[in-house]
């Protein structure tokens, strides 16, 4: 396909919104809760890995040094550094969690048929002269249920 000599291929972002309606709602919270529940298992995956490497770690110490419940300096320092980076991990992971249950809070209470932004994609268009490119750049879709309802902008 050839393009006119006086039209211009161009690119825009579209907005892409949504209708709340019940199914919506219930199909958001589920995918936040998910996400929520990884985080957790997530949790109590290093919790556990932190102990296994503490766990060990003194019982390297009790073969070396021969003296159960002893600690040498420098396993304490590496115990402390493995505690130190598994709380900076686990502090990023709380945030992440906090902000996924802020989403969730946000989402329980949206009002039906209330429209929300679910994100951008992309389109082509051609543009020529005499074309108005503000009004050209500004076009979204809306869906209800996953289905387009509406297409608003100039295409």
């Amino acid at each position: 396909m050839e393009i006119p000599a006086d039209q211009l291929l161009l690119k825009r972002p579209i907005t892409v919104k949504a209708v709340v309606t019940p199914l919506w709602k219930d199909e958001a919270q589920q995918q936040l809760q998910a996400q929520i529940n990884q985080f957790d298992g997530q949790l109590q995956q290093l919790d556990t890995q932190v102990q296994q490497m503490i766990g060990e770690l003194k019982k390297q110490t009790v073969q070396i040094i021969g003296a159960e419940g002893s600690t040498s300096d420098e396993t304490q320092a590496q115990i402390q550094n493995i505690q130190m980076q598994a709380n900076n991990r686990k502090s990023e992971l709380l945030d992440q969690k906090n902000q996924v249950l802020q989403q969730l809070n946000q989402v329980q209470s949206l009002e039906m048929e209330q429209e929300v932004e679910q994100g951008q994609i992309d389109s082509f268009f051609y543009v020529k002269k005499g074309d108005h490119l503000i009004r050209r750049m500004q076009v979204e879709i809306l869906l209800r249920d996953g289905v387009v309802e509406d297409i608003r902008g100039e295409l």
